[in-house]
């Protein structure tokens, strides 16, 4: 692609790896009352309602939170001043917690960590506190103390006590070891960013059993204590200090992410809990202030069912090395059955054992780390502590379909499957997961006996709910006489079209489990939980690389000065609709755009070249075309792309995916009737709707066998 921009403009250049966004946080001067509560009024009522039912218990008087969170101009510490020593290696579980040579320690300090004995509980405090289970309420302010100067709270917690919230952090583990969303964080790891919307399931943070049996506890808790704590809260804490605690520091978090999608109304009240959760907030301890609110037990978390469990622990131990070769894992299942949030959590206990785990999408509607109606191959290297729109990346290699499903065209969508695996190396050891479609019936099935006999799979993991699985079961028996959109029985050898080998019938193992959680098989009816606005949040993710990653206010889209392209440096095409070519324009202005890259070079006699089929092809990126200029012949493209990669762009590609109406009505700045778009416009009139073609009708040769 040649790309023109004009001088005063500056390249969006936007990282989207963990580590980058840990070194360019930044911190409020000021708390946001939205990150609080959800409404001002529902807040007092809630208080109001905590504190009746504190006094009708008679619970003793606890400490409250007098001072408001001042505003804080430094940043984190490094790790050399910190007294850990992280470890750089991707594979967690192997660093070690290594104390510096406190030979100035004072003997007040020596004093302090001698000053408790027996196993460091006090018993005139609640005794709750050492409990196992959810830490709420009272609890909460004699295990966690806050630092109102350096805004941030310090949670000791004991073996098998979980925290349950909504919101955003920075999670660091100072002592001891944690454990989320199936990642163990130990003490001398990096800051880990932590997301809990109220769009997924809130977040639990479990404390494990440490490693670090012989060692000094009061001394070397004191030594961590003392560096993020006054000298008062470190003596309270030091208290709750045995040998099965763990020290855990919570920040606040503001990203370009964050910013972003706060800027939008509908939006605000993102990372606070729903109606259905907001009685059940904690919004009077010691982490308020920080972006994150406690919930009670009543408020369920991550539930993963006894049949989860097993599957997980068969297939973590296969990717360990008890079969032959690297593991490939196919998961599927119906609709708001879990299997996203299963993927995660196996995704995060592989990242315990391996520096590296791949990764398959095959689910246009619902996407890990692209906007949807991406079919990608990634390779994750760290733990994915969020839903998907907090963890939007660059995959290795990318296709855009451009479409949520693939009904229309199922051919397209198996050939697109295939050309990413051509694109991994085979040599590689890593384990990779095929995520798969919620489309299990019908032609849904027929892809799914197509990709297991595609694929070089070594085990299918079938979920269902209700004690079914809603399908039959994959097994290497139904497979044998069993028809796909593109194979046919007896079964071939997985991967035969692209190895032409005739080997015997590769045996997998077929995994069976059953969701257990609340809500399972029903899509959320609450804000932010449906599908459909999950994919919003995806794209509006994508676009925040757009924001600069310096603390600042947002900047809508159309402030942003666009790339030049010019018409006959790049073809154009459709693929989700038939379009006449005089009407491209028209449909591609004001429209998201896959940045491709076509095999051949494009070639124009002066004009706009337009695609008359779809291509598979890579896709680097995506654009908003925000205009363009026919007098000129140039394109105005936003991407956050880098300009040496945009530089390969030779096809922008037009699909179903269309731009979150916020995004052309809500933008701050707009003065007047915002341009692109119109009320009037009815889908009653015949032939006011765009025109579908349904392209998988079964062959001539599948109608006798079915």
């Amino acid at each position: 692609m040649k790309v023109n921009k004009p001088t005063q403009a500056k390249g969006h250049t936007r990282s989207q790896k963990w580590k980058d966004v840990r070194g360019k946080r930044c911190r409020p001067s000021t708390i946001n009352s939205s990150d609080l509560n959800s409404s001002l009024v529902m807040t007092q009522l809630i208080q109001e309602h905590q504190a009746a039912v504190k006094k009708k218990k008679k619970k003793p008087n606890v400490k409250r939170l007098k001072k408001k969170a001042k505003s804080v101009s430094e940043t984190k510490k490094s790790s050399s001043q910190s007294g850990c020593k992280k470890s750089h290696s991707h594979t967690n579980g192997s660093s070690a917690f290594t104390m510096d040579n406190e030979s100035d320690e004072s003997e007040d300090w020596k004093a302090l960590a001698q000053s408790v004995h027996g196993n460091g509980v006090d018993p005139s405090d609640d005794m709750e506190a050492t409990r196992p289970g959810r830490l709420e309420g009272d609890s909460l302010h004699h295990c966690a103390e806050r630092d109102d100067r350096r805004n941030h709270a310090v949670l000791v917690m004991q073996k098998d006590q979980t925290l349950c919230f909504r919101g955003k952090c920075f999670l660091t583990c100072l002592y001891g070891r944690v454990e989320l969303m199936g990642f163990t964080i130990e003490e001398g790891q990096q800051s880990y960013p932590v997301f809990s919307p109220a769009s997924h399931c809130p977040v639990t943070v479990r404390a494990v059993d440490s490693c670090y049996g012989n060692r000094d506890n009061k001394a070397a808790a004191a030594v961590v204590l003392r560096k993020y704590l006054p000298i008062a809260s470190q003596k309270k804490l030091l208290q709750r200090i045995t040998s099965h605690s763990s020290i855990i520091l919570l920040e606040p978090m503001e990203t370009p992410l964050t910013r972003f999608l706060s800027s939008f109304t509908e939006l605000s009240e993102l990372f606070s809990p729903p109606m259905s959760e907001l009685m059940s907030a904690v919004l009077d301890t010691p982490l308020n202030g920080l972006g994150m609110i406690p919930l009670v037990s009543a408020v369920e978390g991550l539930a993963m069912s006894k049949s989860y469990s097993e599957a997980l622990k068969t297939v973590i131990s296969a990717c360990r090395g008890d079969v032959d070769g690297c593991a490939v894992i196919l998961v599927c299942g119906t609709k708001n059955v879990g299997k996203s949030t299963f993927i995660r959590v196996l995704i995060n206990t592989l990242l315990n054992h391996t520096a590296s785990v791949d990764y398959l999408e095959g689910d246009l509607g619902q996407t890990e780390f692209t906007p949807a109606g991406c079919l990608s191959l990634s390779t994750v290297r760290e733990p994915l502590l969020g839903p998907p729109f907090t963890h939007q990346r660059t995959p290795e290699h990318t296709i855009y379909y451009g479409q949520t499903s693939c009904e229309s065209d199922l051919d397209r969508y198996l050939e697109s499957l295939k050309s990413l695996w051509r694109r991994r190396s085979q040599s590689r050891e890593t384990p990779i997961i095929i995520n798969t479609m919620g489309w299990v019936k019908g032609f849904g099935l027929q892809l799914l006996v197509d990709m297991i006999r595609f694929f070089p799979v070594t085990h299918v993991v079938q979920l269902g709910h209700g004690g079914t699985i809603q399908c039959p079961a994959l097994t290497p028996e139904f497979l044998r006489t069993a028809h796909g959109c593109q194979t046919h029985p007896p079964a071939q050898t997985a991967l035969d079209e692209l190895t032409e080998s005739h080997s015997p019938p590769r045996i997998y193992s077929h995994l069976i489990a059953q969701a257990e959680f609340q809500g399972v098989g029903r899509q959320g009816t609450s804000k932010h939980q449906r599908s459909n606005e999950h994919r919003e949040l995806l794209l509006l993710a994508y676009l925040s690389q757009l924001q600069s990653p310096d603390p600042g206010p947002v900047r809508p889209l159309h402030s942003l000065t666009p790339y030049q392209v010019p018409h006959t440096a790049v073809a154009l095409g459709a693929i989700h609709c038939e379009v006449v070519p005089s009407h491209a324009f028209y449909a591609a202005n004001a429209s998201l755009v896959g940045l491709c890259c076509l095999g051949e070079k494009v070639t124009s006699r002066g004009g706009p070249v337009v695609l008359s089929q779809a291509p598979v092809c890579p896709c680097v990126g995506f654009g908003v075309l925000r205009g363009i200029d026919m007098m000129r012949g140039l394109y105005f493209l936003l991407t956050p792309v880098d300009p040496s990669i945009l530089r390969q762009v030779n096809c922008l590609l037009l699909g179903a995916i269309t731009l979150p109406s916020c995004i052309l009505k809500n933008q701050p700045g707009c003065e007047g009737e915002g341009p692109y778009v119109t009320t009037d416009y009815s889908f009653d009139l015949s032939g006011a709707g765009k025109l579908r073609v349904f392209k998988g009708l079964a062959r001539p040769g599948q109608m006798g066998s079915q």
